[in-house]
């Protein structure tokens, strides 16, 4: 149980570092300016994938509208709003515009929001879902399918706003010599109904000037040496590595997704437990392109052309990892794999293995459940209470928490600083992992002894 625990406490602390199974980016298509805002929230809820970049400006089919109108009334039903005891006639839907929004509207009209009495289209334009192309509201010319998902990103949006409802997240204002820096606090992963983010802090997103994060997710130089640091350049492969048994295991664990023993090959036993860590924290409430907080962040100031930058590097990173012993990426791989095979790992336990095995499995959830209804919550203190990191940071016997720790939150410190310090009034944004945030040598109380004003921002 405590090396599971060391496992998902590691994962709070390495930024948006890409497992060796994330698909490849492709490159977008030309979008409508209109488009682009609509891109980071829409991917986020799982309302489009990566087929949005080629085929926006074709009609939406059928299966796509399902698909929206599906997510819309999941997200819908977590507000928990009052039932609409009349529902309205009967509406003609099918994939014009004006189907598309007699669909979306029938998935808001189970709820008695405010004037959804109105009907579809007055409904839709009070909440500015509906906003025409120009030439009247064209509603009966096919919907294409970035309008379509333009029209359910709004809509569930708008009512998340009037309902006060989103995610808050760990959010801190550090304030001195005229500039403003919020310190968000990320946990790398998709969870818990996570999205969408409360208006509130998708404001902080959108105004600030520059928005920092552990790496630049933009640098496709760095990602390039991240990718080459992950698999074996000396002629050897994973098979020579590490024992034959876990060998099979991690093939025939990556053979359902898609990944050959090939491939699986390439890649170093830190690369591979890494992807399996990122899978584990991952359940069915996440959205279907799981999206991880730092990484949505990032495309949301880059959909505002707001600035980025990175803390550390791609390198850097890596070689935290890269420097581990032999012996301690073998058992760490073995660690992941487990958590990721779950209960089927467990095989050749006796009973009482079994027994303590599952519950340390269902702890693990737990933990991971905690963190992020706590990171929704803004709940900053029971964060703090539940991510032992002080105590973790004074024990140098785990060699990965020793180089999560060591060095890291005194550089992170140093460039708050530096940007509190500069000439002028600025309002900026960093997004690190959350476990940097907190303790004694994390980035608010680094601030604080610094003679920053640092507060966490109050929930609205």
């Amino acid at each position: 149980m405590k090396k599971l625990l060391a496992l998902l406490l590691a994962f709070g602390l390495v930024g948006g570092i890409t497992p060796v199974l994330a698909a490849e980016e492709a490159q977008p298509a030309p979008f409508p300016a209109w488009g682009y805002k609509e891109l980071a929230d829409g991917y986020a809820m799982g309302l489009f994938g990566d087929e949005i970049q080629t085929h926006h400006s074709q009609p939406v089919t059928q299966a796509q509208l399902d698909k929206l109108t599906g997510v819309v009334a999941g997200k819908l039903a977590l507000l928990e709003a009052p039932a609409n005891p009349d529902k309205g006639g009967a509406l003609v839907i099918d994939t014009t515009r004006g189907g598309v929004i007699n669909a979306l509207y029938q998935e808001a009209a189970a709820y008695d929001f405010p004037g959804i009495e109105a009907g579809p289209v007055d409904f839709m334009r009070s909440m500015k879902v509906l906003r025409g192309d120009g030439a009247g509201l064209a509603l009966d010319r096919p919907c294409t399918l970035l309008e379509a998902a333009a029209f359910a990103n709004r809509l569930i949006l708008n009512l998340y706003d009037r309902q006060n409802a989103g995610s808050l997240g760990l959010l801190w204002k550090a304030e001195g010599n005229g500039n403003t820096l919020y310190l968000l606090g990320s946990i790398h992963t998709d969870r818990n109904n996570l999205y969408p983010f409360h208006k509130q802090l998708r404001d902080v997103i959108a105004s600030a000037e520059l928005a920092a994060f552990e790496l630049d997710f933009n640098s496709q130089e760095g990602i390039d040496e991240f990718t080459a640091m992950q698999v074996y350049s000396d002629g050897t492969t994973l098979k020579d590595h590490i024992d034959p048994e876990l060998y099979q295991a991690v093939v025939d664990a990556l053979a359902p997704l898609g990944m050959p023993e090939a491939q699986v090959a390439l890649f170093k036993p830190w690369a591979l437990a890494n992807s399996f860590t990122a899978l584990s924290m991952t359940d069915e409430t996440a959205s279907e392109n799981a999206m991880a907080i730092d990484l949505y962040v990032n495309a949301r100031a880059a959909n505002a052309d707001v600035p980025t930058q990175g803390i550390e590097t791609y390198a850097f990173q890596g070689k935290i990892f890269d420097d581990l012993s032999d012996e301690y990426q073998e058992n760490y791989l073995t660690m992941t794999l487990a958590m990721f095979l779950g209960m089927d790992a467990a095989g050749d336990m006796t009973e009482e293995e079994k027994a303590a095995y599952e519950a340390a499995l269902k702890e693990q959830d737990a933990i991971v459940d905690r963190w992020m209804d706590q990171w929704k919550a803004r709940d900053v203190n029971g964060f703090a209470n539940d991510y032992p990191k002080d105590a973790l940071s004074a024990d140098p016997s785990d060699e990965l928490n020793s180089k999560l720790f060591e060095g890291r939150d005194p550089n992170m410190i140093a460039w708050a600083d530096r940007y509190l310090k500069q000439e002028g009034s600025h309002t900026g944004l960093m997004t690190v992992g959350a476990g940097h945030m907190i303790g004694e040598t994390g980035v608010v109380q680094g601030l604080r002894d610094l003679g920053y004003t640092v507060e966490v921002v109050p929930a609205p």
